[in-house]
Order: structure tokens, then sequence, then C-alpha cells
């Protein structure tokens, strides 16, 4: 096997073994200005980044995860659509030299004069000249994140449950990424011009934003409470049993980490803290069942509240921030307790 010097390639593309009528070529892929390289899922097509050296590093027989779907399959798979463009224009290159080669060999010596009639067929090649591998504009990372369990740095580019590498990422590190989403989208709107805001608040994109996120808390402290209940407590699933979503029921909740021997939340996070948790729950409760119109059950559990019955409650961006700042408090103190 050696390099086979009788095609010319573009920069960036090199052949670099012959065996018999088989080549092997290498087409580089630029990195962004980071050192990442772009992967896109070969399934839900959503692309996102990793370190090259770390990935350079693993092992060669090495399977990705999708951060964002979980596809799981082998890392060449995951090849980005600029990506095959480039390794397809290199190897488009390449077949028309072959084709051009072949040609002439079959052309060429077919030019004759036969006296009284002629034939001629001749077939006269070219310099080839390749053209540029395109290059690769892929979305440039923002923030990068580096797995609890591997070590390894890659970047998305939306809300995902994968680490490439190891797979399904733990329960907390998911809690704590969707809290920072809500808070990222609560500033977002706050940064937006003057016009745009009072256009987007006279069409109620605020208040829905609001809602969103008190429903958001909720269902993120739902999900981190039942995945580290199962994992702490090995009858988890008998003393589930019946119960239906208790993990939406604050103190319900509380009382079923008691009894399987666990401490009170309410007691480590304090009254004041566990008495506004209780009002995001309640107001999530008519928001989602009720359209956000106040009924008994709302102001038995907020008996503090200044709205009546029938009133439709009100929401702010500071009450929203204050929630997703008890909801971390929380799900700090539930990893402490089930841990």
């Amino acid at each position: 096997m050696g390099t086979d010097r009788e095609f010319r390639m573009a920069d960036g593309a090199e052949l670099v073994g012959r065996q018999d009528e088989s080549f092997e070529m290498l087409v580089s892929i630029p990195l962004d200005d980071s050192g990442f390289v772009g992967r896109q899922c070969p399934d839900c097509s959503l692309v996102f980044r990793m370190d090259a050296e770390h990935y350079k590093a693993l092992p060669d027989d090495l399977t990705l995860w999708c951060v964002y779907c979980g596809h799981h399959t082998e890392h060449s798979e995951f090849i980005t659509e600029q990506q095959r463009d480039r390794v397809m224009r290199a190897a488009g290159d390449f077949a028309m030299q072959t084709v051009s080669q072949e040609l002439a060999k079959a052309f060429g010596g077919m030019s004759r004069d036969t006296r009284g009639s002629s034939f001629s067929l001749s077939y006269k090649s070219r310099p080839f000249c390749p053209r540029p591998l395109p290059e690769i504009d892929e979305e440039q990372l923002v923030r990068v994140r580096t797995c609890a369990g591997c070590q390894n740095d890659y970047a998305v580019f939306g809300e995902h449950r994968y680490c490439p590498v190891c797979g399904q990422l733990p329960a907390a590190s998911i809690a704590f990424d969707a809290l920072q989403a809500d808070t990222a989208r609560l500033n977002a709107l706050e940064t937006l011009p003057s016009d745009t805001k009072a256009l987007l608040r006279e069409q109620g994109v605020f208040t829905r934003n609001w809602v969103d996120t008190v429903e958001n808390v909720v269902g993120v402290v739902e999900a981190l409470a039942s995945s580290l209940f199962r994992s702490a407590v090995p009858n988890a699933d008998s003393l589930l049993n019946g119960k239906g979503a208790i993990f939406q029921r604050l103190d319900h909740m509380t009382d079923l980490i008691v009894a399987a021997g666990f401490a009170d939340l309410r007691t480590n996070l304090g009254t004041q803290t566990w008495q506004r948790l209780l009002e995001t729950w309640a107001a999530r409760h008519v928001f989602t069942h009720n359209d956000g119109i106040v009924d008994e059950k709302y102001l038995t559990r907020v008996p503090g509240s200044s709205t009546r019955i029938g009133q439709r409650l009100v929401l702010t961006d500071t009450t929203c921030r204050r929630a997703l700042d008890d909801a971390k408090a929380l799900c700090e103190c539930l990893i402490d307790v089930l841990r």
C-alpha cells in the first residue's frame, strides 16, 4: 500500500493509500474557533458539538448518543450535512479523474486511416483542477457543558437529556438545566426593545410566559423527586402503588419521603420558603385546571391571598423568579435528603 500520486486533490483531501482497485482517502473536517466539531443525529437531524480533542481520545468503536432524542448508534453515522458535502466534493473530484483516466486508456489506440475511407476516434484528456472543498459554517457554541460522569465537553442548541458519550444524564442535571432555561427565557423577554415588549405584552406573551414558568417549575420538581425517590428507596414501587401523581403534591410527597425514613423537607427549607412553594403549586393547579380562576381549594392552600373566588390569578415576573429560586432550593434539598 502506498500513496497514489496520479490524482490531484484539493487542499484538505489526500489519497493516503491504494490496494489494487481500492483507495483510501482522508478528508479534513475544520473545527470551530473553540476546537469543537459538529455532530448531527441521523434520526432527528438536530446538531450538537463536541470537543475535538476529547472526541479523538475516545475508542475507535465508539457509539454516540443524540443529546436531544437519545438515538444511539455508531459515531460515524453522526456526520453533519456540511461535513458530508465536503467529503462528497472530494470523492466526486477523485471519481472524475478515474473516469478521465479510463477514457484515455480506452481510446488511446483507436485513431487510424483505412486508405479509401478513414475512421478516426480519439480522446484527449485535459489537466484536472480540483474544486476547493466547501467550508464548514455550522452554528457556533454558546456555552460548554461538561458531563459529570465522563468529563467530556459538548455543546447543545436546545433542551437535551443525554450526554453524547455516556447517555442518560442524571436527573439533577436535567432539573437544574430546565430551571436555568426558564430563567433565561424571562431574561430574554426583558432585554427586548421597548416597542417590541409593549406589543408582546399587549398580546399576552408575557402573561403566558409567566404561567408556563410556574407550570414548568412543578414539572421539574416532580420529575426530579420521582427519580431520586425510586433510586434511593428499594421498595419504591410498592410504596407508590395507588398514590397517583404524588410528586405533584408537596405535602403528600414530603410525607412519603419521611415515611421512607428520610428527613422532612419542610424542616430543612424553613417555613417561609415552604409556604411560598405551596403558593406556587396552588397557582399551577388553578392555571392548569381552571384557567387561573381562583377557587375555594386555592384559598384553602393560600389563606393569606387577597383574591376572591371567581377572580383570575395574576402572576408577575417577580413572583416567577422567586418561584424559580425556591424550586432550585427544593431541588437541592431533595438531592441532599435522598442521596
